[in-house]
């Protein structure tokens, strides 16, 4: 599945990082095959968006490493972007700070502020603004709180700042939450929701003004969407929007939650992620121009809303594939600043 290129559309060329990642990679291979000029980047040598045709790659420092901001400043100075679209939410503190830096370099981001992206990568805090704002999300606690959760229904314990479903356990009762807690990093128990999970691939202008395309997530591995389908839900949208603008989202955004099954509120947010999701061609098959208006909205244009309307009932359906069976694959070099 590609997007066609607009005709009328510039050709940009685009530092996107994280192609070790779905949505980092998909977003790489999207723009490339709209005609952009794309460097892709990842910490990991053996990630595959680093050997996707058509895609420059460079390896760069985690975005944990002292080394990080001069990898990022070495291939701006090689590749010369005119924007920055990260693949992966750790980096947003990194880039964030670094915001100065990259505006004198003439090179456009669409970053949260800072409270937002600490909102978004801290479960604990997130539980705090949407529960402020009145949005129903699973009860949370921290480990000293275990009491507070009923025992009934099912737990869910996870790191406190974890991604990707890395180091989910669900279990049934508080004494095998409180066992689990000892294994897991900084971590809070949920209370678990059961019914249909969705995701919801959003996009924030620069004025707070929202567009939400629902997904189902009809096969989930690793915490990544494999089979999904659009739908719309009037109360899921609206919930969302309130959650995105409960914790000052903007630009690209994922939002999960579910579609309840005995649960006192008919819809629960779970969590936002301030990036594009990996399922986020979905989308795209179904009408919305996600891409086409993320790109606006980062180059200072305004975001058409009406081009981000969908259509219901379009599926779509990942697979592992063969990227490349060579020896050894052939690695780009680490950027050198």
């Amino acid at each position: 599945m590609t997007t066609s290129p607009d005709a009328t559309a510039p050709r940009r060329r685009l530092l996107v990082t994280g192609v070790g990642g779905a949505p980092g990679l998909d977003l790489a291979a999207c723009l490339a095959s709209a005609g952009h000029s794309v460097m892709g980047t990842d910490s990991n040598p053996l990630a595959p968006g680093l050997i996707v045709p058509g895609i420059s790659s460079r390896i760069v420092a985690r975005a944990d490493s002292p080394a990080y901001k001069d990898d990022l400043r070495g291939l701006i100075a090689e590749f010369q972007p005119e924007g920055i679209i990260s693949g992966v939410e750790r980096e947003l503190p990194l880039l964030i700070g670094m915001q100065g830096e990259l505006d004198a370099a003439g090179i456009r981001t669409w970053l949260p502020s800072a409270r937002t992206a600490a909102t978004t990568l801290d479960k604990a805090l997130f539980d705090e603004a949407v529960t402020a704002a009145g949005i129903p999300t699973p009860l949370t606690v921290h480990p000293k709180g275990l009491s507070g959760l009923p025992e009934a229904g099912g737990l869910v314990v996870k790191p406190r700042r974890g991604q990707g479903s890395k180091d989910v356990h669900f279990c049934d009762t508080r004494r095998q939450a409180a066992v689990l807690c000892e294994l897991v990093a900084d971590p809070i128990v949920q209370q678990r929701v059961v019914g249909q999970e969705f995701s919801a691939d959003c996009l924030v202008d620069r004025d707070g003004r929202a567009s939400v395309i629902l997904r189902r997530r009809l096969l989930v591995q690793a915490g990544m969407s494999m089979v999904a389908a659009t739908f719309h839900n009037e109360q899921a949208t609206k919930l969302v929007k309130a959650a995105l603008a409960a914790i000052g989202a903007t630009g690209p955004c994922d939002v999960q939650g579910f579609i309840t099954t005995g649960h006192p509120e008919p819809v629960v947010i779970t969590e936002v992620n301030h990036r594009l999701a990996a399922g986020f061609r979905l989308s795209e098959a179904a009408g919305a121009d996600l891409i086409g208006q993320t790109l606006n909205g980062l180059f200072g244009h305004p975001v058409d809303h009406h081009r981000l309307t969908y259509r219901a009932d379009v599926y779509l359906t990942k697979y592992v594939a063969e990227l490349s069976t060579q020896p050894r694959p052939q690695q780009p070099p680490r950027s050198q600043p």
